[in-house]
């Protein structure tokens, strides 16, 4: 006669314990990768310090006032463009 495994919904402390440490390791890795990303030149990002129509760091979502940002080196101008542009 074959065995029958009945699977109840309670968790074991182990299994919680797994979950727990698996979400925590999946938070961590994320934010490590995204805070390790080295910043672009200006020039590899083509940066200029006028707009490009509507599009300007200081609705960009990277941007930092008054005038960083974080994913282009240097100063930035609010009022400059590249081509990595995300609007807010």
């Amino acid at each position: 006669m074959a065995k029958v495994r009945i699977y109840s919904a309670y968790m074991s402390r182990r299994n919680v314990l797994r979950a727990v440490a698996a979400v925590g390791l999946a938070v961590a890795t994320t934010d490590c990768a995204f805070a390790a990303k080295p910043k672009r030149s200006q020039a590899d990002v083509n940066y200029q310090d006028h707009p490009h129509g509507a599009e300007r760091c200081d609705n960009c979502a990277p941007f930092v006032a008054p005038d960083s940002c974080k994913t282009v080196q240097g100063t930035v101008s609010a009022q400059g463009w590249c081509k990595i542009y995300v609007e807010k």
